[in-house]
């Protein structure tokens, strides 16, 4: 197995239309483990890590985004040291 992690800023309509929700349902159902969270600058940072296909596939689908959702950008940040998650989670504003 070959691990990765990715942190995903994704930027557009993507507050307000259960982004972080359906990262949540679809984390799951692909097998990623980490965090989504809304940012104050409107868009949606998404931690995560997994096998790297899954991971890469995973970051298919944020391109995209639920229904409701307009994804105009993504900028990602890649590590290689595990960070622990044990599941998929929302993570609430501090």
């Amino acid at each position: 197995m070959s691990f990765i992690g990715a942190v995903v800023n994704i930027r557009g309509v993507v507050q307000g239309v259960g982004f972080r929700y359906w990262c949540r349902k679809r984390a799951r159902e692909i097998g990623v483990r980490g965090y989504a969270a809304n940012m104050p600058d409107g868009s949606v940072l998404v931690a995560f890590e997994g096998e790297r296909g899954l991971v890469e596939s995973f970051i298919e689908e944020l391109k995209i985004g639920p229904t409701y959702s307009h994804v105009t950008d993504i900028g990602i940040d890649w590590y290689d040291s595990p960070k622990g998650y044990d599941d998929f989670n929302i993570k609430l504003a501090d």
